[in-house]
């Protein structure tokens, strides 16, 4: 694809949007930093235009999940069928959302922070109120800080508004649930087998679902695979490039922006969102939630290669089978108009 002046005014707000949020994490200490990394690159890379409808999608889905994660834990902790039928209500609403397609982003941003929260939200050295007030607070941020750069970098011509395709009931239904069954069964095995440090897999695991189809997630996953590859590689070196100053705040928001440029150019060359997406959100959650002056890059990101392509495998052969299985009956079988 062409790359205009516009483009590139998209990739220097992704950057920038994603920079100033991992900083402002890590000057301030705060516990979940993918937050404040990913986010923008969701609100910056996902949404072709900047709107007050964007924005009360996007800090509304953030609130309500914070409120969902505050309460489900307490209330259905001790009784797991009850506590999984529920996650698996939850995310069958937000697929349904996303499968309709007015409130796509709230139904997206929603799952993402639902899987993550609810995952850590059962292990003690994760705090549930400071997760909430992180994810509050990050989505603010976000949106305050894409406003301001739009601001700044306005596009110079209107985005192509997109038509929202048509949909038969039955597709609408499979879809909704492939999307719910495949993300309940992430959640439940990664709680089973206690995998509170594969987040990029249990992320991807969700975002490789988002196009809610067999096909397009076969599609999501290679991307996805490369992707991470890609960040991993550009991660690991800027680690060897900083040595012992990765944890000098100018130097890292440097070596991060750099990573975050370069992705977000390659995003803005996909038609679709693929391989620099998946770069970016891999990226994110590397600097995000892994790099400190007692934790650097290199295991976490040899550990994120292989974890997350087993998990996508996986996945993707859960999709399949389920796929196949809503296909049996006529009311969930995908048939397009």
């Amino acid at each position: 694809m062409t790359f205009t002046d516009d483009k590139l005014r998209g990739c220097l707000r992704i950057a920038i949007g994603s920079t100033i949020g991992m900083l402002t994490a890590k000057v301030m200490d705060w516990q979940m930093g993918v937050f404040f990394t990913v986010y923008p690159m969701l609100l910056l890379g996902m949404v072709p235009v900047l709107n007050r409808f964007v924005m009360v999608q996007f800090i509304g889905s953030s609130v309500l999940t914070s409120l969902e994660v505050m309460l489900l834990p307490g209330l259905l902790g001790h009784w797991p069928p009850a506590y999984v039928m529920v996650v698996f209500l939850l995310f069958l609403w937000r697929f349904n959302l996303m499968a309709k397609g007015p409130l796509m982003l709230f139904g997206a941003s929603g799952c993402v922070s639902l899987s993550i929260m609810l995952h850590f939200a059962s292990y003690p050295q994760y705090h549930l109120a400071d997760m909430a007030a992180s994810n509050i607070v990050a989505s603010c941020l976000s949106v305050a800080v894409a406003a301001l750069l739009y601001a700044l970098l306005p596009n110079r011509e209107p985005p192509v508004a997109r038509a929202l395709p048509q949909k038969s009931d039955n597709v609408l239904r499979h879809q909704t649930l492939l999307g719910a069954i495949v993300a309940t069964l992430s959640f439940v095995v990664f709680q089973t087998l206690d995998l509170v440090d594969s987040l990029s897999a249990q992320v991807a695991t969700v975002l490789v679902l988002f196009p809610m189809s067999f096909a397009g997630a076969v599609v999501s996953g290679r991307a996805r695979c490369i992707g991470t590859l890609l960040g991993c590689s550009a991660g690991l070196l800027f680690q060897l490039v900083l040595y012992d100053y990765y944890h000098n705040l100018l130097l890292l928001g440097l070596a991060f922006w750099i990573c975050t440029m370069v992705f977000a150019r390659l995003h803005a060359r996909e038609p679709m969102p693929g391989v620099g997406f998946a770069g970016l959100t891999t990226v994110g959650i590397l600097f995000g939630q892994y790099v400190s002056p007692q934790h650097d890059l290199v295991f976490s990101a040899l550990y994120r290669m292989s974890s997350m392509t087993v998990a996508i495998l996986i996945t993707l052969c859960c999709v399949y089978l389920v796929h196949k299985l809503l296909n049996l009956f006529p009311s969930t079988r995908h048939q397009v108009l």
